[in-house]
């Protein structure tokens, strides 16, 4: 694949980052999440979810990557989110197809740069599932070290959206702008 084109995100976006996200969640979440609400009204959840955010996007960046006008992935930050670790990477997610291409590198050293550029603080951070192992390689090849874990919040505040307790670990890099070399060179 030709590199993909990166840009930021607007309201006019919303369907279609909220179907990837959906089909994200559907194949990485199971276990976690509830069968019934990743096979139901996930796709739902998420458009209203997405809308409402890139209509009100003050202190958060959407940064998309397109190649020939499809959506292959996007990470969504939100600026000096906690005082202690930075700005939060709220999502990122690459098309099935595309994982190990170097498209979710360049698409966290994007959001690292503009965390460098408009956030106060150094630090950038995640939350990853603990189940979510490979995610968990992938963070640390960029870089990340481990924190702490917490239970998931449930989406929308249902526990029924849930599986249990399922658990989440912090990822964490001191400095957002040694992160966004990742942007260049993948």
């Amino acid at each position: 694949m030709t590199s993909p084109r990166f840009r930021t995100g607007g309201a006019e976006d919303a369907d279609r980052i909220a179907a990837l996200h959906a089909d994200s969640w559907r194949r990485h979440y199971r276990g976690a999440y509830a069968d019934s609400y990743l096979n139901g009204d996930v796709a739902a959840d998420r458009q209203a979810v997405w809308s409402a955010r890139l209509a009100t996007p003050a202190g958060t960046e959407t940064i998309l990557a397109e190649h020939d006008g499809r959506l292959v992935g996007f990470i969504h930050v939100r600026f000096d989110d906690d005082p202690e670790h930075g700005s939060l990477v709220d999502n990122l997610h690459v098309v099935h197809d595309l994982h190990r291409t170097g498209v979710g590198t360049r698409l966290l050293g994007r959001a690292a740069r503009a965390a460098a550029e408009r956030a106060t603080h150094d630090g950038m951070y995640l939350w990853v599932l603990q189940q979510n192992t490979a995610a968990q390689r992938f963070y640390r090849a960029a870089g990340a070290v481990a924190g702490e874990t917490a239970t998931v919040s449930a989406p929308g505040g249902d526990p029924s959206k849930l599986t249990g307790h399922p658990r989440k670990l912090r990822m964490m890099w001191p400095d957002a702008a040694a992160l966004s070399r990742l942007a260049a060179h993948p």
